[in-house]
């Protein structure tokens, strides 16, 4: 397990979370790393075990959510040549790869039950038992699993081993998301482009530019620390400008090109709904615009909708966002002025 992503970070909370795994791993205990999706969960794993004991015994890395159900025991335990259909030879498990070292087992929570009393056993009692054989094999090895669900509300639903959590659960570390520690955005965005900058083959790093550096504090960064990445080095490698990186797209699906798919049920009028009558529009007589202020009125309210729907590709939901208004209040005055089924609704 080769990173080339350090852990970086001066935000106290960050430092917090780094100081309890460092404590954590010179004790020969479980922990359980918890966060959101790109926070760095592999990353404190690796830490865990290269300031444990095992440091130079292997890591071994499974990631429970990338095999098929009836595999994972298989993956975890190993099996006997002829213990299944294609098993054609005897395999040693990740538990055993892992002896004397450190199993990382990610996306914990997405194990079965039978799964989870398996490995139950082998927590509990240093051994594990391969697919097809009778005979149980001791295994020295510590576990680092890491999750983005709260198991303890797994546990309320029945779907996760109360009895493992415990066994698992001996440190807890929590990771911050990126949002809650927005004084680092800037200095991982400054590592992910000098290092971007340095593969492509740029001899100078020109760094970035305010409107670029604004981008990036006030983007709330669902994706955490892997997205942040993604945008810092999509940028770098986009701008051929001399002087400071200024230009950041964080959406790369961005486009007025992108399929429009089809629009949900929600946004599909009745096949046999009724057109509304609308207000009756006067047409100006001898080239004079008709004076009464409520057709004037509704002549403007029914141009701006129908250029507003042009303009948003005749997806009323956008129209409605680009409008002000909600879904309910658009489709409302869509109804009214009879435009409804416009551009095909």
């Amino acid at each position: 397990m080769e990173r080339t992503t350090q852990v970086i970070g001066q935000s106290t909370a960050f430092l917090d979370t780094l100081e309890r795994a460092s404590r954590a791993a010179a004790l020969d205990r479980p922990v359980l790393v918890i966060g959101e999706r790109g926070t760095g969960k592999e990353l404190v794993a690796e830490r865990l075990h290269r300031l444990s004991p095992r440091w130079d015994q292997p890591l071994v890395v499974m990631n429970c959510a990338a095999l098929p159900e009836t595999l994972i025991e298989a993956e975890l335990f190993g099996h006997e040549a002829g213990a299944f259909t294609g098993a054609t030879k005897a395999r040693a498990g990740r538990f055993e790869e892992a002896d004397r070292g450190t199993l990382f087992l990610d996306e914990l929570g997405t194990l079965s039950m039978a799964a989870q009393d398996r490995l139950l056993r082998a927590v509990e009692y240093g051994e594990v038992t391969r697919i097809g054989s009778s005979r149980p094999v001791h295994v020295d090895v510590r576990i680092v699993a890491a999750t983005n669900e709260h198991l303890p509300d797994r546990v309320a639903a029945g779907t996760f081993r109360a009895d493992l959590l415990d066994r698992l659960s001996f440190e807890v570390v929590t990771l911050p998301p990126l949002r809650a520690r927005a004084g680092d955005i800037p200095v991982l965005a400054e590592f992910f482009g000098r290092r971007m900058a340095a593969e492509i083959g740029r001899e100078v790093w020109p760094g970035f530019g305010p409107a670029a550096l604004d981008a990036l504090t006030s983007h709330p960064w669902p994706g955490n620390v892997r997205e942040l990445r993604n945008v810092v080095e999509r940028a770098v490698y986009r701008w051929e400008r001399p002087g400071p990186i200024d230009g950041i797209e964080i959406d790369p699906f961005a486009s007025p090109y992108r399929p429009r798919g089809q629009a949900p049920a929600s946004e599909i009028p009745p096949a046999a709904e009724p057109a509304p009558a609308s207000t009756p529009e006067v047409p100006a007589e001898h080239g004079f615009e008709p004076a009464d202020f409520k057709t004037r009125v509704n002549r403007f309210e029914r141009e701006l909708l129908s250029r507003a729907l042009a303009e948003n590709r005749f997806n009323q939901r956008t129209t409605a966002e680009a409008l002000g208004l909600s879904y309910d209040q658009l489709r409302h005055a869509l109804r009214r002025h009879n435009l409804l089924g416009q551009g095909g609704g």
